[in-house]
C-alpha cells in the first residue's frame, strides 16, 4: 500500500516542499530511505520503528521503502522523522488515509516525542495541506507564516487520537524564552569621543558602515555595542526574515516568537569564511552576515581575520545578498547589514608612535590585512586616540534614548524617499532627494579628479551628506559643507602606522 505525507526541507533559510511517499510491500523485512537524505535523514529508520512501537502502534514486518522526492534536491535533518511514520502508519492501514491533505514535520524520539526542528518558520511556509503538524515547541513561530492551518503535536500518540478518535489537537508551546535579547548598554557610558559619538549616529541614522581605528582602550568596542541601542525597532517584514534566518540557524528566539529588534552578531576572529558569509559541507547554512540581516555585524580586531574572510565580505556589503553555490544546490541569503568595525592602528597598538614596539615590516604586513576593495566600501573612519582623564571622569553626555530618537527621526524621512536608510540611495533616487548645490558639486569634481575617492565611494559621500543634512535642517540640496564633512569622514586612518611601507 501507497501513502503519501506533504513535509518541507531546509536549503540555506528557505523551505523547499517535500512529498514523502511511503510504500508498504509483502517480501523480506526491510527498510530504505532514498532520495538524496543525509546522514541524519538517513538515520530516521532507527528512530521512527523505536518512536512507532513505543506510541503502543504496530511495526509492519514488511517491506518498507521510502520515496523522498523531488529526488534531485538534498534532503537534511531530522525533520522528515513525523511525516515518515505517518507515512508507515497510513501504508500499514493504522491511521486513516490522508486524502485531506496533511503536512508535517518533526524529528521524533524514542519514546514517540516530537520534537522541535531548526527552520520551523521556513518549513511551516513551504509544507502544503489543510493542516501542518508541527512541534509544539514550534507552533507559535510556525503560525507567523502559517496561521490557523498549524496543529500543535507533543508525540506520536497525540496524531493518532486527533485522526482516529478525534480528540483535539493539543496547545502549542512558547518558545524558549533565552532568545530574548538583554537592555542595550546605554552610549551615555562612554566618556569623551565625541567625533566617535557623532559618527555612530551618522551610522545608525543613514545605515552607513563604520571603522573605528585607535589604540586599546580607546573605546572603540564600547561605541560598536551600543549601536543596536540606537536603531529603530524592525518593520514587520524585516521582522519576519530575522526571524526565518535565526530559526533556520538554530538560534534561541524571543518569547512572542517573533524578533523585532535589529540583531547584533559579532563574530571572533578566528571566524572561517563558512561561518561569516554562509555555507558548509552539503548545506547552506546562513553565516553571521546573514545571521546580522536587518542588524548590525561587528568586526572586533579586525586586523586579525583572514584577508580572505573579509574579502569575501565586498559582494554582500555591496548587494546586501549571498549567493552560496554548491554542488547540488544554490542558495541566496538575505545579509542587509550595518558593518561595524575595530581595530589597532598596527599590531602593539601604539600605531607608529613613541612606545610603538613593532618594526616597520609587521606594520606593513597589518595594513595589508585589510585590502582597499574592503575599505572603499566602508562611509565612515574615524581614529580614535584615548580619552583624556577630564572627560573619563566627567559628567556623562547624552543617552541612548535621546540619540535614538533623532535616529528614528532620520529613518523615518528616508522612508518618505522609498528607502530603508539613506545608504540604500542610488542612481536617480540619489539625483532626487540627494542633489548637489554648485559648490558641492565642485568638490567631488576635484576629489574624482585628484584620485582622493572612487566613484562607488562618490555615491556614498552622498548618501553620508544627506544624512548629515537630515540631522541638520533636512535641507532640499546638499552644501558644500555637507559634502565636505562626509568626505573628511571617510578619510582613511593611520592603519600600519607612520611608517608602515
Amino acid at each position: 500500500m501507497l501513502a503519501t505525507i506533504s513535509s518541507s526541507t531546509l536549503s540555506g533559510v528557505d523551505g523547499h516542499p517535500v512529498s514523502v511517499e511511503v510504500h508498504v510491500a509483502d517480501g523480506l523485512p526491510g527498510f530504505s530511505i532514498v532520495g538524496l537524505p543525509d546522514a541524519s535523514c538517513r538515520e530516521a529508520r532507527d528512530r521512527v520503528r523505536a518512536a512507532i512501537v513505543s506510541s503502543g502502534a504496530i511495526w509492519p514486518l514488511k517491506r518498507i521503502t521510502v520515496n523522498l522526492a523531488p529526488g534531485g534536491v538534498p534532503k537534511i535533518g531530522a525533520g522528515l522523522d513525523l511525516p515518515i511514520a505517518l507515512g508507515v502508519l497510513t501504508a500499514s492501514g493504522q491511521l486513516p488515509s490522508l486524502d485531506d491533505g496533511i503536512g508535517a514535520f518533526g524529528e521524533l524520539g524514542l519514546d514517540g516525542s516530537v520534537r522541535s526542528v531548526p527552520g520551523a518558520v521556513s518549513l511551516a511556509d513551504a509544507a502544503t495541506g489543510r493542516w501542518v503538524l508541527v512541534p509544539a515547541g514550534d507552533a507559535a513561530v510556525a503560525a507567523l507564516v502559517a496561521g490557523d492551518r498549524v496543529r500543535a503535536v507533543r508525540t506520536l500518540a497525540d496524531v493518532a487520537a486527533a485522526l482516529v478518535d478525534g480528540l483535539p489537537w493539543p496547545d502549542g508551546e512558547p518558545p524558549s524564552p533565552t532568545g530574548d535579547p538583554a537592555p542595550p548598554p546605554d552610549l551615555a557610558d562612554v566618556r569623551g569621543q565625541p567625533a566617535a559619538r557623532v559618527a555612530l549616529e551618522y551610522a545608525a541614522a543613514g545605515g552607513h558602515h563604520l571603522l573605528l581605528v585607535g589604540p586599546p582602550g580607546a573605546g572603540k568596542t564600547m561605541l560598536a555595542r551600543r549601536l543596536p541601542g540606537l536603531l529603530p525597532d524592525l518593520s514587520a517584514a524585516d521582522a519576519l526574515e530575522v526571524t526565518r534566518v535565526h530559526s533556520a540557524s538554530g538560534l534561541a528566539l524571543p518569547s512572542g516568537g517573533l524578533v523585532d529588534r535589529p540583531p547584533f552578531r559579532a563574530p571572533h576572529h578566528s571566524a572561517s569564511m563558512a561561518a561569516l558569509v554562509g555555507g558548509g559541507a552539503g548545506h547552506a547554512r546562513p553565516g553571521e552576515v546573514s545571521r546580522a540581516t536587518c542588524g548590525v555585524l561587528f568586526l572586533d580586531e579586525l586586523g586579525e581575520f583572514a584577508p580572505s574572510v573579509l574579502d569575501a565580505l565586498r559582494q554582500p556589503l555591496e548587494e546586501g545578498v549571498v549567493r552560496v553555490a554548491r554542488a547540488h544546490s544554490t542558495s541566496e541569503q538575505p545579509a542587509r547589514v550595518l558593518l561595524v568595525a575595530a581595530m589597532n592602528p598596527c599590531p602593539c597598538g601604539m600605531g607608529g608612535d613613541v612606545g610603538c614596539r613593532c618594526p616597520s615590516s609587521a606594520r606593513a604586513r597589518y595594513a595589508r590585512r585589510v585590502s582597499g576593495p574592503l575599505l572603499d566600501r566602508l562611509d565612515l573612519m574615524v581614529h580614535l586616540d584615548r580619552p583624556a582623564a577630564a572627560d573619563v571622569l566627567g559628567p556623562p553626555a547624552e543617552s541612548t534614548a535621546q540619540v535614538a530618537d533623532r535616529v528614528a527621526a532620520i529613518r523615518s524621512l528616508a522612508q518618505e524617499r522609498g528607502v530603508r536608510c539613506n545608504a540604500e540611495l542610488d542612481g536617480s533616487t540619489l539625483d532626487a532627494h540627494a542633489p548637489l548645490e554648485p559648490a558641492a558639486r565642485t568638490i567631488l569634481e576635484q576629489a574624482l579628479s585628484s584620485g582622493e575617492v572612487s566613484g562607488r565611494g562618490i555615491r556614498r559621500i552622498r548618501c553620508v551628506a544627506r544624512t548629515i543634512r537630515d540631522l541638520d535642517d533636512a535641507g532640499p540640496s546638499l552644501r558644500a559643507t555637507d559634502v565636505h564633512a562626509a568626505i573628511q569622514l571617510r578619510a582613511r586612518p593611520p592603519i600600519g602606522g607612520a611608517h608602515a611601507a
